[in-house]
């Protein structure tokens, strides 16, 4: 974690001015983290530099570049961590439309999308969980308790995927990058995600749920809202959307079905 954040000096301030003097804040550490693809540069994205691999892998998987892990032949990290290379057998058709038809998503860092819609006509999602709410609120008291490094910078966010009794949790500036880094993970693990819950701290837009989609999550949950066109998504994808997550309320937009005494 302490590479992750640096400690600066810096004066607090209030109506009244100054106050304190000078005192330390923690400040998180962001790099730009270089992707590439059978030696072509994809993209460059504003990340914590951890877990790039499990980043990249859940990123082209999410863009549909990727559908399986067998696909990938060879995955590095660079020795400063500031790039990660990939050799994978993929349909060059996958490749170009990345960035033939592209959005400028709505998350708190950079994001690139392909063709949004084009996601939502060929996916749907099918699972037989039936979930408990009292499961759904257990997972979320534990989703809810602040990570170390949230605790020092109040800058990051979070995802959290339940497979079972098991749990995978990443972080990252970018809410986008914080899903595409836990589903890497889960992939490289050889998890199954069909079965799980995804929890998320950013808002239920519509590339959120497309994510999900894409790796074939039938119950996301958030503590933030969700948008009309993330809620039409879900409903026309079979995901079961969840908002406003809080403590022991929650609303549930899309599916409900999924959730049973």
């Amino acid at each position: 974690m302490e590479s992750y954040c640096k400690t600066l000096t810096i004066e607090k301030l209030s109506p009244n001015g100054f106050v304190g003097g000078v005192v330390s804040d923690n400040v998180i550490t962001e790099e730009r983290i270089a992707f590439y693809l059978n030696g072509r540069k994809l993209l460059s994205v504003m990340s914590i530099p951890s877990e790039q691999d499990f980043h990249f892998v859940g990123f082209l998987i999410s863009e549909g570049v990727l559908s399986d892990i067998s696909q990938i032949k060879h995955l590095e990290i660079a020795e400063d961590g500031k790039s990660v290379s990939m050799e994978a057998e993929i349909h060059t058709e996958n490749l170009e439309n990345l960035f033939r038809e592209k959005t400028l998503t709505s998350g708190c860092c950079v994001g690139v999308a392909g063709n949004l819609e084009g996601h939502i006509v060929e996916r749907f999602v099918e699972s037989e969980i039936l979930l408990n709410p009292s499961i759904l609120f257990k997972y979320l008291r534990e989703f809810e308790i602040p990570s170390p490094l949230f605790s020092k910078t109040g800058c990051v966010h979070k995802a959290m995927l339940v497979l079972g009794d098991k749990t995978l949790v990443c972080e990252d500036i970018g809410r986008h990058n914080a899903i595409d880094k836990v589903m890497g993970k889960a992939r490289m693990l050889g998890l199954n995600t069909r079965d799980c819950m995804l929890y998320v701290s950013g808002r239920l837009s519509l590339e959120m749920v497309i994510k999900a989609v894409m790796h074939n999550i039938p119950i996301v949950i958030s503590k933030a809202a969700a948008t009309l066109m993330g809620i039409k998504a879900a409903q026309e994808t079979g995901v079961t959307l969840v908002g406003f997550a809080r403590g022991e309320r929650a609303n549930v937009y899309t599916h409900s079905g999924r959730i049973q005494m």
